[in-house]
């Protein structure tokens, strides 16, 4: 018994050993970001790179000053909010359709919906492009909020179609009992429900829509362009700004962080959402 109790604590140390390598070496390129933000641009290429060095404020100085990013980071925050709320008035009602409702055609419409996040956003690129300039909304933030909700809007179907499926149909048939429309069905019953696995979706889909960069690239150019756009603006044909690319990386991803690790508990428990049913 004792010699088994070894083996299980020597296991445990062994995996918390692996958990902590596997941490860190996720955490090792944000770390380093965050280091060479503070150097100077022959700080950032020296070699061997030194972990020790007299840290300045600079980079941060003259992108706050030069760049205008608070109207990058305006952008961001409306679009990827935007595209997040739209998403989800549109993902919830046709989640509820295909859990509560389903037909012959369900499944099939399902994986079609996914099939469409294996395309390359190039091979549709071309058309949007068209669309977007015959109707006059390029470069708008109008445009970036409807393509990115478009863009996650199969992802955030099969979240919340997985969440409404685990939920039993007494409660939404008691409700129906009681006098209770369909739109009452929703958003009176259902979603007070599900709030974690509906929580969980839209960070997710808020995380996807800050990250995105390929549309932010192509169909914007100043007025509606998010903060990717402005990080690949530092890549320029006379080089790369080292230190400045990784403040301007620092202060577009910290937003993002700071809200994914303040909600990390939601997050969990969302994704949690029905598994141990």
């Amino acid at each position: 018994m004792p010699d088994l109790n070894n083996r299980r604590q020597v296991t445990e140390t062994l995996r918390a050993i692996c958990a902590w390598l596997v941490a860190l070496l996720i955490f090792f390129p944000i770390f380093w970001m965050v280091l060479t933000s503070f150097k100077t641009e022959l700080g950032a290429f020296s070699m061997p790179p030194k972990f020790f060095f007299t840290p300045t404020l600079e980079n941060y100085r003259e992108i706050l000053e030069r760049n205008n990013y608070l109207h990058f980071a305006w952008n961001s925050l409306l679009t990827s909010g935007g595209a997040t709320l739209l998403g989800m008035i549109v993902s919830v009602p046709a989640a509820y359709a295909f859990a509560f409702h389903p037909s012959e055609r369900t499944q099939g419409t399902l994986m079609w919906m996914l099939s469409t996040k294996m395309l390359p956003g190039v091979g549709v690129l071309v058309p949007i492009y068209l669309l977007a300039r015959f109707t006059g909304l390029l470069d708008t933030r109008f445009l970036l909020i409807v393509v990115f909700a478009l863009v996650n809007l199969p992802i955030m179907v099969w979240m919340i179609y997985t969440y409404f499926r685990d939920i039993p149909r007494d409660i939404l048939e008691a409700a129906r009992m009681d006098g209770a429309t369909t739109a009452q069905e929703i958003y009176r019953v259902l979603l007070p429900v599900s709030r974690g696995g509906l929580a969980s979706t839209a960070l997710l889909a808020l995380i996807l829509n800050w990250n995105e960069a390929f549309w932010s690239l192509n169909l914007t150019t100043t007025q509606a362009a998010p903060l990717s756009a402005l990080v690949a603006s530092f890549s320029s044909p006379e080089g790369l700004f080292w230190a400045r690319l990784s403040a301007i990386s620092t202060l577009a991803c910290a937003p993002i962080l700071v809200l994914g690790w303040g909600s990390q508990k939601q997050l969990v428990r969302g994704l949690t959402f029905g598994a141990v049913k």
